[in-house]
């Protein structure tokens, strides 16, 4: 699963632009002759794998992760040769101030904006906003800058995937401590992947999602298209167990289990599918959590009200500093996730 989840994260697919992302799916279902499938694209770009089971559900079931993540898009280039920039999903201006970034074609370049040494006393004191800041990738005019980017193209933080030094020599994955960049949410596609790779003993619809980062869009075009009974949303989920945060506002924390939701600020989660995911963590001796307050939100906000209304829980992994350069996870959190998934699975068919 580390294996997996790194050469997710070190793909680029912000969202609208999640075709190598897929494209890596597709590939690493075929390259292990995986069995019983159905796999499409919808036309938004969603992708639908129909897994064949040793059994047939009543209710048809469906697993779904968004495969995008946060990024950068190009609105203009000056003529100086810097480029201005907009965000694509949430990504707090204070996290990308002198941030390396790179383009689809190799470019790299520094997000950059006015030296400290010439900030005023009040600018000193205010977040910078994304609009006074700008990519630098060293050239020195506007058609030395066209030459190599164009208005409209992503780019991305410089990350890169490792283990905190910390943990990586555990004889045991138990605690091991992750970080890169698009963790979220790549472990919920990672997860997916997994279990399509296994035998399954009922049928399952596995939906990799577009473009949640900006309003949970791909998961409308899935609902309609597969229009499941239950939905099981696997994600990452924002952890602020860190200093200077006091314990109630800590939401989650790293290494207590995969957080089971019960409410976030887009869905009320179905009363009876989170009693049957408790009482299925129990029996499992499960490590789970659930959050401290209502905040946040995921392609559950859509998919519980499309299609006739369908039934939706969410598992995910606490995760920090979510939609920065390092996200980092707990690997014990997502192996929690990935036993409670499968678990879920047999549960809800019957």
């Amino acid at each position: 699963m580390i294996d997996l989840l790194k050469q997710l994260c070190e793909i680029n697919g912000a969202s609208g632009d999640e075709d190598r992302v897929a494209d890596f799916l597709v590939s690493s279902i075929e390259s292990h002759g995986v069995t019983g499938l159905v796999v499409r694209r919808d036309s938004l770009g969603n992708l639908l794998v129909y897994k064949k089971g040793r059994h047939t559900p009543e209710k048809t079931l469906m697993f779904a992760a968004h495969m995008d993540e946060v990024g950068f898009i190009i609105t203009d280039i000056t003529k100086e040769g810097f480029l201005r920039f907009d965000t694509v999903g949430g990504i707090n201006s204070d996290t990308v101030f002198g941030r390396r970034i790179v383009f689809d074609n190799g470019t790299v370049g520094v997000i950059a904006g006015k030296p400290i040494h010439l900030l005023n006393t009040k600018e000193k004191n205010k977040q910078p906003k994304i609009e006074d800041l700008m990519i630098d990738i060293g050239v020195s005019s506007q058609s030395e800058a066209e030459n190599l980017v164009s208005r409209g193209d992503y780019c991305y933080f410089v990350s890169c995937f490792e283990e905190i030094e910390n943990y990586k020599n555990l004889e045991s994955h138990e605690d091991r401590l992750l970080r890169s960049k698009a963790i979220d949410n790549r472990l919920g596609c990672a997860i997916m992947l997994d279990l399509l790779k296994s035998s399954l003993n009922y049928d399952c619809v596995f939906a990799f999602t577009v473009q949640e980062e900006i309003g949970c869009r791909g998961a409308a075009a899935a609902a309609f298209n597969i229009e499941p009974d239950i939905c099981i949303v696997l994600e990452a989920t924002t952890a602020c167990d860190t200093a200077g945060v006091a314990e109630e506002d800590m939401v989650c924390e790293l290494g207590k289990g995969a957080v089971v939701g019960f409410m976030d600020k887009g869905t009320a989660y179905d009363r009876g599918l989170y009693n049957i995911t408790l009482e299925t963590a129990k029996e499992n001796n499960l490590l789970i959590q659930t959050k401290s307050k209502i905040v946040g939100g995921n392609d559950a906000s859509v998919f519980h009200k499309s299609a006739g209304g369908i039934r939706t829980i969410a598992i995910s992994a606490p995760c920090r500093y979510i939609h920065t350069p390092f996200c980092v996870a707990n690997y014990k959190d997502i192996e929690s996730m990935r036993k409670l998934a499968e678990k879920l699975l047999y549960k809800f068919a019957v």
